[in-house]
């Protein structure tokens, strides 16, 4: 056999020293920040799986992420300019080279927080993902959240009509001034929001807050999809989860102005929630309601019309609400659930199929106000209110109904959705319905815990 020559020789050493190289580190795809009250988000896409360990700093708060095998690259850069000045716990992000095979990431905290990470397997239109969640140290109490907020609107519409009657003596006083000089412009005032959670310890509920508390008539108002799960998309790019959430959004404001009634979201941004998230939520302020939106989607552009669901723990009432309810229990999949860290997933589970024949009974009732009312504002798929079993439909002592509002994937009906006079009566028949239901099936008196 011939010895090799010294070009043959050099050429084997480039392509070893060269080819590790080559095949080294993953490709970043995408970086999101997804801020809520609750709970911030920072997600990592790459076309490989990353490996990370954390830890956290003090003298100022950091969060300092090391990620295994990878290089800095323009795309993770963009990590930086994500953060938003609203974000309640991060206040900045550095990205950086830390060592040769090793990117360093860290985040400047504006308080204390529980991080989670975990990874999660490619799904729908996304590859492998790197997520970590920051947590409060301290969890807002919701239903204390609920009393002091409905306060401070309170407070603050209060402060506007005196600044209005003002404005308006001052001119009735001196026409002549008012019609020479301009109008003085109005300085908003910043409504007095609760404490950062975990930023300082919230003041202890009061005798007359907590007597306010067990007379409120609570509605929790379930936008669906959100985060990383976008929904269903129309033809022309329309997004479930920002329609339900703005259909949530003006239905939370009609509700909030009828007296006695407040509404809990399980999201009030483009957040996800986890589904079984979504009904401890509802049962942590121990709700009278329970209305999840949703915006139906089909193989067929043609399908059309709203649809309400109650649950079912004896199978589908048909073959499309077996499907819808397979379409809608598969969103913790697309937007990411840390497994890991569910509370006691037996327990939970074994909870929430106590959903009792009382509570399917009145989710009826109130399925069947609600389908009235949309049904003289749209057409419907279908006239009665069907069942299956909806994940999110599980809580065992709410009434608990899913409201389908439209087909977004029928051309014609994602344009309705997106015209906001149309959503403004969908809005108005979906408050008639609850209404309804509430004036003939009183809430019982309740004792809640803050």
């Amino acid at each position: 056999m011939r010895p090799p020559t010294r070009r043959r020789a050099l050429g084997c050493l480039a392509l070893l020293l060269t080819a590790p190289r080559l095949a080294f580190g993953a490709t970043i795809v995408a970086v999101r920040v997804w801020p809520a009250r609750e709970v911030t988000r920072v997600t990592i896409e790459s076309d490989a799986p990353l490996s990370a360990t954390h830890q956290l700093a003090e003298s100022p708060h950091r969060l300092v992420v090391d990620i295994d095998g990878l290089e800095l690259s323009p795309a993770l850069r963009e990590l930086v300019g994500k953060v938003r000045p609203d974000d309640p716990y991060i206040a900045g992000v550095r990205v950086g080279q830390y060592q040769p095979r090793v990117v360093r990431l860290v985040f400047d905290l504006k308080q204390p927080v529980r991080p989670q990470q975990f990874t999660l397997a490619p799904v729908a239109a996304y590859q492998q993902r790197l997520v970590f969640d920051l947590y409060p140290v301290q969890e807002i109490d919701p239903l204390l959240a609920l009393v002091r907020e409905r306060e401070s609107a309170a407070d603050r519409a209060a402060h506007q009509m005196q600044d209005a009657l003002g404005e308006l003596i001052a001119r009735i006083e001196n026409p002549g001034a008012a019609a020479s000089a301009p109008a003085p412009l109005q300085t908003p005032v910043p409504p007095p929001s609760l404490p950062a959670p975990g930023s300082a310890t919230p003041a202890p509920p009061s005798a007359a807050e907590r007597a306010r508390v067990d007379r409120l008539v609570i509605v929790a108002l379930d936008p669906g999809h959100g985060g990383e799960d976008p929904g269903a998309i129309g033809p022309t790019g329309l997004r479930e989860k920002d329609v339900v959430l703005a259909i949530a959004l003006a239905l939370r404001e009609t509700l909030n102005a009828v007296p006695g009634m407040r509404v809990m979201m399980t999201r009030d941004a483009d957040f996800f929630v986890p589904l079984q998230e979504r009904v401890r939520k509802a049962r942590r302020v121990q709700a009278d309601l329970f209305v999840s939106i949703h915006a139906d989607a089909f193989m067929r552009p043609e399908a059309r019309g709203a649809s309400v669901f109650a649950l079912s723990t004896q199978g589908a009432s048909s073959a499309a609400a077996r499907w819808m309810a397979q379409r809608e229990n598969a969103a913790d999949a697309v937007g990411g659930v840390n497994v890991g860290t569910l509370r006691d997933p037996q327990v939970l589970s074994a909870m929430l199929d106590m959903s009792t024949t009382a509570q399917i009974k009145d989710s009826l009732k109130l399925g069947q106000e609600v389908l009235s009312r949309i049904g003289r504002v749209g057409a419907l798929h279908k006239r009665r209110v069907e069942q299956a079993g909806f994940a999110v439909l599980k809580a065992p002592d709410i009434p608990s109904i899913l409201v389908e509002t439209a087909f977004i994937s029928n051309p014609q009906e994602e344009a309705r959705l997106r015209d906001a006079d149309y959503r403004a009566k969908l809005v108005d028949a979906l408050a008639e319905g609850i209404q309804r239901y509430f004036a003939r099936h009183p809430p019982l008196a309740r004792q809640r815990q803050l």
